[in-house]
Formats: C-alpha cells, sequence, structure tokens
C-alpha cells in the first residue's frame, strides 16, 4: 500500500484589489509518480508539474510552458499560473512547501529527472 503525501497550505491569491484574498491549497505528491506535484486550488482546480520545478524555484526564478515559479524574500514563495481562461498568482508562506518537500525526499530519491526547468 502506498501513501499519498500531502501538505495543506494557505495561498493569497494576489489581485488587483488592495488586499490578497486567502485560498487553502493542496499540494500532493504520489508515490506511483513521484517525480511530479499536484496542487490543487479551490474549485477542484489541480495543476501537475514537476517537483523539481518547485525544488528550484526556491532559489531562483523558473518557467516551465505556463507555469512561473520565483521566491519572494526568504519567506515566501510565488506561484503564477497561465491558463486560457486567465492567471493566477498565489503567494506561498516557504515553511509548508518545505515540509512538503521534505516529505517527498524519501519517493524521489530513486527517481529520474524530468523535464528541464528555463530560467527566467
Amino acid at each position: 500500500m502506498s501513501l499519498v503525501i500531502q501538505e495543506h497550505a494557505r495561498a493569497r491569491l494576489i489581485t488587483d484589489g488592495p488586499d490578497p484574498r486567502p485560498v487553502p491549497v493542496e499540494l500532493r505528491c504520489d508515490p506511483e509518480d513521484p517525480g511530479t506535484v499536484h496542487v490543487r486550488l479551490p474549485g477542484g482546480v489541480d495543476r501537475a508539474f514537476g517537483l523539481d520545478l518547485l525544488e528550484h524555484g526556491l532559489r531562483s526564478p523558473v518557467t516551465l510552458g505556463d507555469i512561473r515559479i520565483w521566491p519572494c524574500g526568504r519567506a515566501q514563495l510565488v506561484l503564477e499560473l497561465h491558463s486560457p481562461d486567465g492567471v493566477a498568482v498565489l503567494q506561498f508562506d516557504i515553511a509548508p512547501v518545505l515540509r512538503f518537500l521534505a516529505r517527498t525526499r524519501t519517493l524521489t530519491a530513486k527517481r529520474p529527472p524530468t523535464a528541464t526547468a528555463t530560467r527566467a
């Protein structure tokens, strides 16, 4: 029996308004596909991308297709998701992201590398 690794986090949805809106987000990694992180947003929106993209985005801006990730100071991370419906910009406290990555390291220790991200 394999266990899915999940981390619940609260992100701030950055909008044109004066205050960002808090939204619950779930980070998930399945042992059947250990190189992929799934980000589930409210409304059932699920975006999947390489775990290595998230790891690289902690240190410097990275882009892969319609996803951009970059550090925001020492304590936050920004995830920008593009779709035909528009752009969602989410700002995370870095602590839950680091906890999630620490828990996934045992799953990903033997995984082959995924698609390489481009530096922004």
